[in-house]
């Protein structure tokens, strides 16, 4: 079997948990080896038990878990995954974590309230894990959250890349659903050719609690193919409110892509029927087409085998997404 990696390299392990079995297997494919047979299942109550099939003393270590559906069930998991590593003296652990768990909840906004993002880092650490990689985190300082190594990867190559292939770049606006991700737009701008940058203002509605409402774009566009970004689309509310507003203000097209498609119910209905021609995402947590015309799911495997060799090499993981982040 050929990839990045040589045959004759036996002290690297991939491991993947049942989350996403699909995303596992594609990323060993890019690296050439074999998933580490692992025996993984449920007890009556609940409780997962963990056992992998062949030894792993002094072995490079890789914990890939997507967490998606039952994410806190897919959480315990790969936590149960790395202390049986640790327990069977494996030489480093490293958690693959395409999407990071509860990372929306990175600081506290009133009192008497969790910083979660915190917390799943210090599980990690007692699990025994050595190193992060996650790909663009809600918020950058969840990096500090972890005492280790945090290899933050970015999407944005594989989205920019297809967007430049299939869409005239002269005629695109990128826009941002809010005023905070306006930084991020505008490195997808330098990329598409400095494209020009609009944002959705939001304000939250005075009649109903917890409800944000896209009501204006700051920006023109006007006749142009509008491409909506976001890091994570959960419910799909606030984007699909954008895409209605961009509408409003004249927009010819609109292309939704994000990084983390979580698409809690009733988010494919929303995102289907909101108008976008073109919904654009990765693989970081399962996905299916199934019943939805418009949607394009993008592998992120080449970029986390890529990844997952530059940290076995002790390379540099920088030099992935230099002049991108």
């Amino acid at each position: 079997m050929t990839g990045i990696l040589s045959e004759s390299r036996k002290n690297m392990m991939l491991f993947s948990g049942r989350a996403h079995p699909e995303l596992g297997e594609a990323v060993a494919r890019e690296l050439g080896i074999d998933l580490v047979p692992t025996t993984a299942r449920d007890f009556a109550n609940g409780e997962i038990f963990v056992r992998f099939d062949e030894s792993v003393r002094g072995a490079d270590c890789f914990v890939l878990q997507s967490h998606a559906g039952q994410l806190n069930k897919a959480i315990m998991e790969q936590l149960i995954m790395i202390d049986a590593l640790k327990r069977g003296s494996a030489k480093r652990i490293t958690a693959i974590m395409p999407f990071y768990p509860y990372a929306r909840q990175d600081k506290k906004h009133r009192g008497r309230e969790p910083i979660s993002a915190r917390l799943i880092a210090d599980l990690l650490t007692a699990a025994g894990a050595d190193r992060i990689v996650s790909v663009d985190l809600h918020t950058d300082q969840i990096q500090g959250f972890f005492d280790g190594p945090v290899d933050h990867m970015h999407a944005m190559p594989i989205l920019t890349d297809y967007i430049q292939n299939k869409y005239d770049i002269n005629d695109i606006v990128v826009v941002s659903p809010d005023a905070g991700r306006v930084k991020v737009a505008e490195k997808w701008a330098n990329i598409l050719g400095d494209a020009p940058m609009a944002f959705v203002h939001k304000t939250r509605s005075v009649d109903e609690a917890n409800v944000v409402k896209a009501n204006r774009v700051v920006g023109n566009v006007e006749g142009k193919n509008c491409v909506l970004l976001d890091d994570m689309i959960d419910t799909g509310g606030t984007i699909a409110g954008a895409v209605s507003v961009l509408k409003d203000a004249g927009a010819k097209d609109v292309v939704i892509a994000c990084t983390h498609g979580v698409f809690s119910d009733p988010a494919r209905q929303r995102l289907s029927e909101c108008g976008a021609i073109e919904v654009i995402t990765t693989d970081t947590l399962p996905q299916s087409t199934e019943g939805w015309e418009n949607l394009t799911v993008l592998s992120i495997a080449p970029l986390l085998a890529r990844t997952i060799n530059e940290i076995f090499e002790n390379g540099s993981v920088t030099t992935l997404f230099e002049g991108q982040a």
